[in-house]
């Protein structure tokens, strides 16, 4: 196992923000994240689930307690007829690159999600009418017992952007997802297209965690920002993405601070112009 003392959390972040973590532990394979995690709750120490660290704002005053990163150490994929079973710091760039080999569709949309599969799962990740919950076939993870279950498709009962991972602090450890067969080119150019979309939307140029908000039902985050006249509105150098509005943008050197703030303005004013109560899709970690 690897251990990092008083890293910044602002080198395994996608919004390249973040202070000091006490400590950050990487397992070397799924039986040492299981002696972890038993470790850390019989010693009553916080520790959070870090993947890709593509969702989430961690404080300017970092986190207290222990990183759990599930990442490259994490990442067996195997594949068997129209499954693949995939460990849970595997990206899913890296799992559509094997279903396209494969001749697996399916996976297509979710390709260019920038996150791992296991918190993708966790939160339901989704994009261009796609969600996580309709390929996965089951879940293993560590319950709150400390014992690795499997869990079915309905059993983590999915709904928008949410599971009952999260709702129960289960540790998913690898995820099944069932695809169907398809043709090679058919797939490849799916993926290009949703490649090219999101290149054209969003602002991949710049450090951001994704999508700010959820989408409030009926409605689009993106577009009721828009139309409160937040585009380009920025505190520090954390900016309102003038490519789409349902994005935050660290221009360089925002501070989460910066970025917290911001967030803060933008739900006010869509409840002032609006009514709608917009609540945060990333997550934020630590003290603010």
């Amino acid at each position: 196992m690897r251990i990092y003392k008083k890293e910044l959390m602002k080198n395994f972040t996608s919004f390249r923000i973040g202070g000091e973590a006490d400590i950050i532990a990487e397992p070397k394979d799924i039986k040492e994240l299981v002696e972890l995690i038993k470790f850390l709750r019989n010693k009553g120490i916080i520790f959070y689930i870090l993947g890709n660290g593509t969702n989430v704002l961690v404080s300017d005053k970092g986190i207290r307690g222990c990183v759990v990163h599930i990442g490259k150490n994490l990442s067996k994929t195997k594949v068997n007829g129209t499954k693949i079973e995939a460990e849970a710091g595997t990206l899913l760039s890296d799992i559509a690159q094997l279903a396209l080999k494969n001749k697996l569709q399916g996976f297509e949309q979710l390709s260019g999600i920038p996150g791992s599969i296991g918190g993708a799962v966790a939160m339901n990740a989704g994009a261009y009418d796609r969600e996580i919950k309709d390929v996965v076939a089951s879940v293993n993870a560590i319950n709150d017992q400390g014992r690795v279950v499997k869990l079915t498709k309905d059993a983590l009962d999915f709904s928008y952007r949410r599971s009952v991972i999260l709702e129960k602090g289960f540790i998913i450890t690898s995820v099944t997802i069932n695809l169907q067969p398809g043709d090679k080119n058919e797939i490849k150019a799916n993926m290009e297209k949703y490649d090219t979309l999101r290149k054209n939307k969003q602002p991949l140029e710049f450090p951001s965690a994704g999508s700010t908000f959820k989408r409030p039902e009926g409605k689009y985050a993106a577009l009721l920002i828009k139309d409160s006249n937040l585009v380009g509105e920025s505190i520090g150098d954390a900016e309102v993405s003038s490519k789409h509005a349902g994005f935050i943008i660290n221009k360089g050197n925002a501070t989460a601070n910066d970025v917290y703030k911001l967030m803060n303005l933008i739900k006010n004013d869509v409840k002032t112009y609006f009514n709608v109560d917009l609540e945060p899709e990333i997550k934020l970690w630590g003290k603010f």
